[in-house]
């Protein structure tokens, strides 16, 4: 399952203006410019138990597996994530170029409107080999421009991505008001060598903590209908399939023509 809506992550820096999902507006500036995001600061002397809930990874006894926001260290395992399992035809030099892609656009970050939220989840396998390369950024000489970036691969087995931007969901009245209260999945990955061993399960679980977190009363998602094995994941979770009216124009992932999508839904578990 694979709406096109890019990953992002936390920032603390003001928003900058969102690539495009499946081609990310190349960024003329240098690497190092681009920042991460974090959620808006609440009122003064405001704390959400919500936001409280986001700082604390999830661990799920037996697999030793870690859910937990995605950091800026994880920024290239999370674009290789993405690409290998959603382009794994592409071969060299394209694949890397569209990794370098979205790994510039997680850093770059990008805005979303007020009073939504989005986070990028990552199973952390800590038990995985785990190598690193750094890039250094700038000038060196330059002592106030430059940096460094890491590019680890071996921890993160997979990645989920939940919002309440309602992109992919149909528009309310005639003024077509943003929906609310219903949280959307997007982007579940999980690398080849470690499928088959409940991490998508955990992800899903982790974004309906998160939903029910922010206040959302379901969660929505589209799915490849040509994927039948993540079909019977979200159905043995509870989702169910909701018809869509021929005629409606519902919004929905365009990633290729040829693809069918099922939209489905589940209430959002009671705590």
């Amino acid at each position: 399952m694979m709406p096109p809506a890019l990953l992002s992550l936390p920032r603390s820096s003001s928003p900058s203006v969102s690539p495009s999902p499946l081609c990310p507006g190349r960024r003329s500036a240098a690497v190092q410019r681009h920042r991460p995001s974090i959620p808006s600061k609440p009122a003064a002397g405001i704390c959400y138990a919500s936001q409280a809930v986001e700082l604390l990874p999830s661990l799920y006894p037996g697999t030793g597996v870690v859910v937990r926001d995605a950091k800026l260290e994880d920024c290239w395992e999370v674009a290789d994530t993405h690409c290998s399992s959603f382009f794994p035809g592409y071969k060299f030099p394209l694949d890397l170029v569209l990794r370098l892609d979205r790994y510039i656009a997680l850093l770059s970050g990008f805005s979303v409107p007020p009073g939504c939220t989005r986070s990028c989840l990552v199973a952390v396998n800590p038990t995985a080999a785990n190598s690193a390369i750094s890039i250094e950024c700038g000038d060196l000489r330059d002592a106030e421009f430059h940096g460094k970036y890491g590019l680890s691969k071996g921890s993160v087995a997979g990645i989920l991505t939940v919002d309440t931007v309602a992109d992919f969901l149909p528009r309310r009245g005639r003024l077509k008001q943003r929906r609310t209260g219903i949280a959307y999945i997007a982007n579940v990955a999980v690398r080849k060598e470690e499928r088959r061993k409940g991490i998508a399960k955990m992800l899903v679980a982790e974004a309906e903590e998160r939903a029910r977190s922010w206040g959302c009363r379901s969660v929505a998602l589209h799915c490849d209908v040509s994927n039948l094995a993540a079909l019977r994941l979200y159905k043995s979770q509870g989702y169910k399939s909701i018809r869509v009216p021929e005629d409606a124009k519902w919004p929905a992932p365009k990633i290729d023509q040829t693809v069918r999508y099922e939209f489905m839904m589940k209430l959002v578990p009671k705590s």
